[in-house]
Order: C-alpha cells, then structure tokens, then sequence
C-alpha cells in the first residue's frame, strides 16, 4: 500500500522539482535583463518601458512566476523553495558578463552565505501540515493570529510604500527589499491555494460557489501583489547592483514566505530543539552574508567613481 502511494505522489514531486528548478534559472535572468534594459534607456535618454531588453526581461518574470506557481502545486514549499538559491547563483555570473557587475571576494562569499544560511533555514523550518480542501484553508486563512498578521503586514507595508520609500529608497536598499519580500507573505500563500480552489471551485459541488469566491480573491490578490513587487523591483533596479538585491531579496522573501506558512498552518508547535538550533544557525549565516555584501557594495561604490570616472554603472 505504502509502496502504491509513493509510485503515484512521486512522479508530480519529481515533475515540481524540475520545474522548479528552471524556473530558478530563468528567475535568475529577469533582474539582470531588466537591469541591461534600465540602463540601455537611460544612456538613450528614453523610458526602458520602450527597451527589447527590458521586456525580455520582464516576459522571463512571467514565466518564472509561472513556473513558481506551477511548482509550488506539485512539490511542497520546502522542497521548492531553497532551489531558489540557484537563481541568486546564475543571476551573480550572469551580471558578470552581461552588466560587467564584478563581485570582489567578499561579494562573492556575500552571495553564498545568503543561499546557504537560507538553505539550512528552509530544511530545519517547519513543515506544513496537508490542507486537501477549499474549505479547510478557508478556516485557515479566517484563523485570528493570521488576520492579525496579515493585517500588520498591510500596514507596515502601507507605511513602508507612502512614506518611507519616497524618503529613504533611493538610500537605502532595505526599504525596496523590505517592500518586496513582505509581499511575498500574500503571493506564495495565493499560489498555494488557488491550486486547492480551482479543484472545487470547477467541479460543480455544492461548494462550487463558495470556491469560486474563494478563487477570485485570492487569484486579485496574487495580482496586486505580482504587480506592486513588479513595480518596486525595477524601482530597486534603477538605484542598486542586480547581484546585491538579488541576494538580499531572495533571503528576505524566504523568510517572510516561512513566516507565513508558519503563522498559517499553525507549525511552531511541532519545531523540536534541534530545528531551533538550525534555523539559528541559518539566520546568523545569512546575516554574516547580506553584511559581507554590504560592504562589498560599500567599496565597489567608493572605489567606482576614481577608476570609472562619469562611466561608472549605478
């Protein structure tokens, strides 16, 4: 019986793996593109919104979003997401060639810190418990410590977007990071369930109603938040180093997504001492890391303007 049930849930497992992976390769591109297209237009004098490059860029956001979806719908999140890091990883050595985004020692350290302390962080997370209905997310998602949350997260990211980010974006990278990745809260939550609402919203139960509810909001919420990450993102791009973001932005959208699920699920309850342990120890790496390339950045900008002179790249 045992035996059965792998032979028929490992196929999809393996099938969201693959996925998953491409779509971190091609993740891995659509900052460096976008970035090519940023600066292409700017040297022109016009919008990028009218640069090939930069749509390339943005269609390869697209079908890496696509395939996030679709991974995330045959693999669990905690399988799907440190795959992730290979992004991170492709995108640094493909800024290297296409955008000149030269990494010193540090950087580069910087870079791997942050994919690895997210990896061990991911694997000693905790796991989420299986939701196989509509209406068994639906009593999650109404759960009172997740609409607190969800509520504070609104907030802080109202606050983060009206007030802060005009003052203190162009400054501080932190601010388009912070903005992105709490955003990541509500995106991989509405992927992982319009999977579960479609199931019932178009099988004509007696549910069928209130999944196709169900289906619709999370299916505008999951657009509004793809469309605000869209717009901070090349914000983002237009002031810092592809490869510098790229790395921090994975390592907070992985936190925040865990945070979420956690919250979600209820998991904090099953986390033993030797989880607790690693999930520090992965939080103090990749702390170790987004320091390391903040320095990086720090000395690639201070030593930029005398070996570049008026040539040197944002």
């Amino acid at each position: 019986m045992m035996t059965s049930e792998m032979r028929e849930t490992s196929p999809p497992i393996a099938a969201g793996v693959w996925i998953a992976v491409i779509s971190s390769f091609i993740n891995g591109s659509t900052f460096v593109l976008q970035k090519k297209g940023i600066l292409r237009s700017r040297k022109r004098g016009g919008s990028y919104l009218k640069d090939g490059v930069w749509w390339s860029g943005t269609l390869s956001m697209i079908a890496g979003q696509i395939g996030n979806f679709l991974a995330y719908n045959a693999a669990p999140a905690v399988v799907v997401t440190p795959l992730g890091a290979l992004g991170v990883l492709f995108g640094a050595v493909l800024a290297s060639y296409i955008l000149q985004e030269q990494l010193n020692v540090l950087g580069k350290l910087g870079c791997v810190l942050c994919c690895c302390g997210s990896v061990v962080l991911i694997i000693h997370s905790p796991k989420s418990e299986s939701v196989t209905s509509s209406l068994e997310l639906e009593e999650r998602l109404a759960d009172p410590v997740f609409v607190a949350y969800s509520s504070l997260v609104v907030l802080l990211l109202v606050v983060l977007m009206v007030w802060v980010a005009p003052a203190h974006g162009t400054s501080n990278i932190m601010v388009y990071v912070s903005i992105c990745s709490l955003l990541g809260s509500f995106t991989v939550t509405s992927c992982k369930g319009l999977g579960l609402a479609a199931q019932d919203a178009f099988s004509g139960g007696p549910s069928s109603s209130r999944a196709l509810g169900l289906f619709l909001g999370l299916l505008g919420t999951l657009s509004v938040s793809i469309l605000i990450q869209f717009t901070f993102i090349n914000k983002a791009l237009e002031h810092y180093s592809s490869n510098m973001f790229e790395a921090i932005y994975y390592v907070a959208f992985t936190s925040t997504v865990l945070t979420a699920s956690a919250i979600l699920f209820r998991e904090w309850t099953t986390v033993g001492l030797v989880d607790c342990l690693g999930m520090l120890c992965g939080l103090t790496t990749v702390a170790v890391g987004v320091l390391l390339l903040r320095i990086s950045s720090e000395a690639s900008l201070t030593w930029k303007p005398a070996a570049t002179g008026p040539d040197k790249m944002d």
